[in-house]
C-alpha cells in the first residue's frame, strides 16, 4: 500500500530524524536519490545539458547538490537562482566546485566569471537543455507561483527538455492536490521519505508525471495512520471475497438492485451486470426493468413488489436510472443492511434519512452530483477533491466514493482517505458508473466494509476499464465483461 502524509507530519518526522544524523546528511540522501533518478532519465549523463531552477528552500539545496553530482559525471549544469541571496550556500558552493555555473539575471558575485547575465540567457539555457530540474518551491509552498517563477514555468513548458520535480512540482499544493494558477508540469517527480497527498490526487497529480519515491529513512518517524492510502494488487487480493468449501449462494451474500425505470432500463441491466461479477452469491432485482434484466441475465431473482417484499438481501444498491421515483429510495434507506446510493438516488435521498441510518451507507457521486449535494460548483469540487469528499462524508454521515480521474473514498468517521489510480479516461462513458455501483454493492453484500467495498470496486473497475478499452473505445457493457479478468489479475 502506498501512503501519503501531510506536510506538517513530514516536517515533524524530518526534524526528529535530523536530530540523530550529522548536519546535512538528510539533504545528501535526498540529493543522491535525485541525482540517480536524473541520470536514469537522461540515460547518458556525460555531455548532457542540465538546468536547475533553484528556489530558496531546502529543495533548492537538493537540486544544487544533485546538480553537483551530475556535473562531476560530465554534465554541463547551469543553475538559475530565483533569489540569489537566499540560495542554499553550501549547495551552491558544491555546484560551482564541480564545474557548474549560474546563469541569468539572478547570477551574483558568488558565481564569479562563470555567471552569465540576462533573462534571455535563462530562456536560451532552458530551451537548449536536455533536462530541467524543478527546485523552485518545496512542500511548504502555498497559493501558486509568483510572477517570476510562473514565467520560468512557462519557459519550461515551451522546451523539449525532460522535467524532474524535486519532491513535488512547483505550484501545486502538497496537502490538497489543488493547483492555483501556473505550475511546473513534470515528467518525473522524485519525492523523499513518503508520498505527499498532492502527488496522488488530481488536478496536481497531472503535473507530477511518474513518481519515484526515495527512501531517506523517515519510515520509523511517521505515524501509523496516513492522510491518504492507495491500495495495490496485494492489498486488494487480501480483501477479495473468496468462497470456501461450505459456501452457498446465500452465504456468499445476496445483493439487491433497485434501479432502472421505463426511460432508463439499461441502467438496471448494467448495475446487475456489475453485481453478478462482484463476488456475491445471488442478485435480486426490483424495478420496472425486470424483463430487460432477465433477457440478459436469467440467473437474476426478479421481483416487482418493491424492496421491502423482494426477499432477504445483505446489501442494497439504489438509484441508477431511477428517474423521479423516490419510493424505492426511501424503502431501501429504511432497511437495516448496508446501502449504496448512486445517480438519481443521490438526488432523491432524504439527507436526514441518510444521516439517521445505523447500517453502513456508501454514496457514489461524480463531481457534478457531489457539487449539487454540497451547494457548490462542479469546478469547485474538481479543484479540491480531497476537501470536498471529506466534507460530503461528514455532512451525510456516510462513506463517500467520489468518482473521477482519481477516485477518492472517504469514511464517515474520518481517518485515511483511499485514493484509486487504476482508472482510465475510457471509463468516461455512459453506464460505467452503473456497473461500478453493482460491483461495489456486491462487495458490500459479501461482508466488506463500505470503505473496503468502495476501494476494491474502484480498483477492479479501473483495471476492467483498461482491459476493455486497451487503447480503443469501449462501452460500459465491455467494462462489466472485463471485471473477471481484473479479478484474476489481482488474485494471481
Amino acid at each position: 500500500m502506498r501512503t501519503a502524509y501531510s506536510v506538517e507530519t513530514v516536517r515533524t518526522a524530518e526534524d526528529a530524524l535530523m536530530a540523530r544524523l550529522p548536519d546535512g546528511a538528510l539533504m545528501q540522501r535526498a540529493a543522491a536519490g535525485l541525482a540517480a533518478a536524473c541520470a536514469d532519465l537522461l540515460g547518458r549523463v556525460y555531455g548532457s545539458r542540465v538546468v536547475l531552477l533553484v528556489g530558496s528552500g531546502d529543495n533548492g539545496g537538493d537540486a544544487l547538490y544533485a546538480g553537483a553530482r551530475l556535473a562531476r559525471r560530465g554534465a554541463g549544469v547551469a543553475a538559475v537562482l530565483l533569489t540569489p541571496e537566499r540560495a542554499h550556500a553550501a549547495g551552491l558552493a558544491a555546484l560551482l566546485r564541480a564545474g557548474g555555473r549560474v546563469v541569468g539575471a539572478a547570477a551574483g558575485p558568488a558565481a564569479g566569471a562563470a555567471a552569465t547575465a540576462g533573462v534571455d540567457a535563462v530562456e536560451e539555457a532552458v530551451l537548449r537543455a536536455d533536462l530541467v530540474v524543478d527546485g523552485i518551491v518545496g512542500i511548504g509552498g502555498r497559493g501558486g507561483l509568483r510572477p517570476g517563477a510562473a514565467q520560468l514555468a512557462a519557459c519550461v513548458a515551451e522546451s523539449r527538455a525532460a522535467v524532474v520535480a524535486v519532491d513535488l512540482p512547483s505550484g501545486v499544493d502538497a496537502d490538497t492536490g489543488e493547483v492555483h494558477g501556473a505550475a511546473v508540469r513534470a515528467d518525473l517527480t522524485v519525492t523523499f521519505g513518503t508520498h505527499k497527498p498532492g502527488l496522488l490526487i488530481d488536478p496536481a497529480r497531472e503535473y507530477a508525471g511518474s513518481v519515484r519515491l526515495v527512501d531517506i529513512g523517515l519510515g520509523g518517524e511517521l505515524p501509523a495512520e496516513p492522510v491518504l492510502e492507495a491500495l495495490q494488487h496485494a492489498d486488494v487480493a487480501r480483501l477479495l471475497p473468496m468462497p470456501g468449501g461450505e459456501s452457498d449462494k446465500y452465504r456468499r451474500g445476496v445483493v439487491g438492485i433497485a434501479a432502472g425505470s421505463a426511460r432508463y432500463p439499461g441502467a438496471a441491466v448494467l448495475a446487475v451486470s456489475g453485481a453478478l461479477r462482484g463476488g456475491a452469491g445471488a442478485v435480486r432485482y426490483v424495478g420496472p426493468a425486470g424483463d430487460a434484466v432477465l433477457a440478459r441475465f436469467p440467473e437474476t431473482l426478479v421481483s416487482d413488489r418493491g424492496p421491502k417484499h423482494a426477499g432477504r438481501v445483505q446489501a442494497w444498491v439504489v438509484g441508477p436510472g431511477a428517474g423521479d421515483d423516490a419510493s424505492a429510495v426511501g424503502e431501501v434507506l429504511s432497511s437495516d443492511v448496508p446501502v449504496l446510493v448512486d445517480a438519481d438516488g443521490l438526488r432523491l435521498a432524504d439527507a436526514d434519512g441518510v444521516r439517521a441510518r445505523t447500517a453502513p451507507t456508501l454514496m457514489t457521486p461524480h463531481a457534478g452530483e457531489a457539487a449539487a449535494l454540497l451547494g457548490v460548483s462542479r469546478e469547485t469540487v474538481e479543484g479540491a477533491r480531497l476537501r470536498w469528499v471529506r466534507e460530503l462524508a461528514s455532512r451525510y454521515g456516510a462513506t463517500v466514493l467520489l468518482k473521477g480521474s482519481t477516485t477518492l473514498v472517504a469514511d464517515a468517521g474520518g481517518g485515511a482517505v483511499r485514493v484509486n489510480a487504476t482508472g482510465t479516461p475510457w471509463l468516461a462513458t455512459a453506464g460505467s458508473g452503473d456497473v461500478l455501483s453493482g460491483l461495489a454493492g456486491s462487495l458490500l453484500a459479501s461482508g466488506l466494509s463500505a470503505l473496503d467495498a468502495g476501494s476494491v470496486a474502484a480498483y477492479l473497475h479501473g483495471l476492467a476499464g483498461r482491459y476493455a478499452a486497451d487503447g480503443a473505445p469501449a462501452g460500459a457493457h465491455d467494462v462489466a465483461e472485463a471485471i473477471p479478468a481484473a479479478w484474476r489479475d489481482v488474485r494471481d
